[in-house]
C-alpha cells in the first residue's frame, strides 16, 4: 500500500483495518478498526483531516479529498460504492453512497441514508436520515425502508469478511 506522510501529517490506520496494496493514503487521514479501503482508492488529507470510522467500506476507485475549512468525515458502518467522489463532506453512520456518486463540500448525508448511483449531492445539501436521494442534482425521493437498511448493513459486514480473506490469502503472482 502507498501510505505517505505529508509534512507533519501522518496517516493513522487502525491495525484491524484493511488497506489494499493499490490504494493511496496521504497526510491527515484516520481510518478506524475493521474499515476496508480497496484498490485504486485515493484518500488525500492535505488541507483538512479525513476521518473514516469503524467497519466502513470504501470501494475501488473512490476519491476522497478536502478543501480548507471542509474536512471529510465518514461514520461507522458506511458503504462507499465504486468510483464515488467525496469532497469535504459528512457521511453519517450506516449510510450508503452509490457507485459513481459525487458528494461535494459541506454536504451532509444523514444516518442510514442512501445516495443513488451517479447522483450529485451539491455543496451544502443535506440528505436527511433514512432518506434516498437520486439524480443530478440529487433530490430526496423517498424514505429508506428497514429492509434496505438491513441489506446495506449486511453488505458492510460482507466487505469486512472479504477483507479478512484478502489479508490472509491474497498473494501477488505476477
Amino acid at each position: 500500500m502507498a501510505i505517505y506522510q505529508l509534512g507533519d501529517k501522518i496517516p493513522q490506520i487502525h491495525p484491524e483495518a484493511y488497506v489494499a496494496e493499490e490504494a493511496v493514503v496521504i497526510g491527515h487521514v484516520i481510518i478506524g478498526a475493521k474499515s476496508t479501503i480497496w484498490g485504486g482508492v485515493v484518500i488525500r488529507g492535505d488541507n483538512e483531516p479525513i476521518t473514516i470510522g469503524e467497519s466502513s467500506s470504501v470501494q475501488e476507485g473512490t476519491i476522497m479529498h478536502v478543501d480548507k475549512g471542509c474536512p471529510l468525515t465518514v461514520g461507522n458502518n458506511v458503504t462507499i460504492g465504486h468510483q464515488a467522489m467525496l469532497h469535504g463532506c459528512t457521511i453519517e453512520d450506516g449510510a450508503l453512497i452509490g457507485i459513481q456518486a459525487i458528494v461535494l463540500n459541506n454536504a451532509v448525508i444523514g444516518k442510514e441514508a442512501l445516495v443513488g448511483a451517479g447522483a450529485v449531492v451539491t455543496e451544502g445539501k443535506v440528505v436527511g436520515a433514512r432518506k434516498m436521494a437520486i439524480g443530478a442534482p440529487a433530490k430526496e425521493v423517498k424514505d429508506v425502508s428497514q429492509e434496505m437498511i438491513d441489506r446495506i448493513a449486511k453488505g458492510t459486514v460482507g466487505y469486512a469478511n472479504r477483507a479478512k480473506i484478502f489479508k490472509e490469502t491474497l498473494k501477488r503472482i505476477g
